[in-house]
């Protein structure tokens, strides 16, 4: 018979045995942590300006990571081999999307000191914040997903490794998981930083081997909405949009930005609310360069050479190498690859117990959690790999972004409704402009969620 006590009780032995923390625990638990980085009100002079936001900054680093994840990188490829450099317009408009519910996102937190789950739960009634936590909760899972799969087709190509055993080993990530207990908030946004860089060096390496055409770059940055008719560039289009604007990082956001405390003053909210929006902003426009490069690379490479059907990620690489003439584009490829599935890693633990503490009130231990999952991860793609094989890796990984595209609305409307309330928001309410912004945003989302579901069924 199933004995779920004595279970638990084996598990609490073997934790303690191995030393595990039995308590919510730094830096996986926002909440635990707030104010631990002290900023001050005033600096006089560019250099203590500098400082000052290179203090601050750290929280849209951390959130920037989930608009490079191997989904991302799914619905670039294709969009840059199967319509060149047409679809670029579209990165650089979800971007800017992105920015504006991050800023949303930040300000949040920042005035009511509350992150989205936490806000959501004191303002709307119980059955509505458990329907926002569950869709919250299957946003981390397709997300982990692709984290899974992109860094097990990673192992792959870096040691020729099979993908169902690669997939496997992503469990071992727990390891680093653990490495990180107790250890501040500063040296989590550093091993971030670290991958960040490590991805957009190898991108910028990759576009300067693959030769963009500058012509058809400035061309496809032009907007124009008349290159969706083309057969199955709108299906992209949305799987690009769906990638880059994820619901998850809005809950992320407004929880890491209160590890940021100013010194009490005058106008310190609002100089807290320019930090943080000039973080987010150039966190995410490195953001749009990584997606942008990818882009890049799959037009000047396989566009250009013919190459119109790449969806996969593996036949990317492989192809790398002979069309760029470099023996170190597939390698590189491969290490970035692995690099963003890590760095996500560590922001979907992070969200996981934002979204669990802020709307059920629930707090475990990050390797608890991290285990959770990773488990509810690594079976479906295990499953997938099982009936799709090695090459259906592009069609799961398009899948988790349509699974992310259908639950953002979710996030947004909470987001948007609460930062517009006066009550809650005081003289800090987001302004007009911003509120029409995002609720246009959310409107085109519905839109284009809409017409993915009639095209999918």
């Amino acid at each position: 018979m199933f004995d779920s006590s004595r279970i638990l009780r084996l598990s609490r032995a073997t934790a303690q045995r191995l030393n595990l923390p039995q308590t919510a625990t730094a830096p996986f638990c926002p909440s635990e942590v707030q104010g631990s980085i002290a900023i001050p009100a005033r600096a006089i002079g560019l250099s203590a300006q500098l400082k000052r936001f290179m203090l601050y900054a750290g929280p849209g680093l951390l959130v920037a990571v989930g608009y490079m994840d191997p989904g991302n990188w799914a619905t670039d490829i294709a969009a840059g081999s199967a319509f060149g450099y047409d679809l670029l317009f579209v990165i650089v408009l979800s971007s800017l999307a992105a920015m504006v519910l991050q800023i949303l996102a930040a300000r949040l937190g920042i005035v009511t000191h509350q992150d989205l789950a936490q806000a959501s739960r004191a303002h709307y009634p119980p059955k509505l914040n458990f329907a926002l936590w569950l869709m919250a909760e299957l946003a981390i899972i397709a997300t982990d997903i692709a984290e899974v799969l992109g860094a097990a087709l990673a192992i792959k190509l870096l040691f020729h490794i099979p993908l169902l055993v690669g997939i496997v080993l992503t469990a071992l990530d727990m390891v680093i998981v653990l490495g990180l207990k107790g250890k501040g908030f500063r040296q989590v946004e550093a091993i971030i930083t670290a991958l960040v860089v490590t991805i957009a060096l190898c991108f910028l390496v990759e576009v300067v081997l693959s030769h963009p055409d500058g012509a058809k770059v400035v061309h496809g940055l032009i907007p124009d909405i008349s290159r969706l008719r083309a057969p199955g560039a709108l299906y992209v289009a949305i799987g690009i949009v769906g990638a880059t604007v994820m619901p998850h990082n809005l809950y992320l956001h407004s929880s890491v930005i209160q590890t940021r405390t100013l010194e009490p003053g005058p106008g310190a909210t609002d100089t807290a609310i320019r930090l943080a929006t000039a973080d987010t902003v150039l966190s995410l426009t490195l953001a749009a360069f990584v997606n942008a490069a990818i882009l890049l690379l799959a037009a000047a490479t396989f566009n250009a050479h013919g190459h119109t059907a790449i969806a996969e990620i593996e036949d990317a690489k492989a192809l790398l190498t002979p069309l760029t003439g470099a023996a170190a584009a597939g390698l590189l490829f491969a290490i970035a690859l692995f690099a963003s599935g890590q760095s996500s890693t560590f922001t979907g633990t992070i969200t996981g117990q934002v979204i669990l503490d802020g709307f059920l009130q629930i707090k475990i231990p990050c390797w608890q959690r991290r285990i959770v999952t990773r488990v509810l991860a690594i079976v479906p793609a295990m499953i997938g790999i099982a009936i799709l094989g090695d090459h259906g890796v592009g069609t799961l990984l398009v899948a988790t972004q349509v699974v992310l595209s259908l639950q953002l609305p979710f996030a947004m409307w909470p987001l948007i409704r609460l930062t517009s309330r006066h009550d809650l928001m005081g003289a800090h309410v987001s302004p007009v402009w911003m509120q029409t912004v995002a609720w246009l945003l959310f409107a085109a989302i519905v839109v284009a969620n809409l017409w993915l579901i009639a095209h999918l069924f």
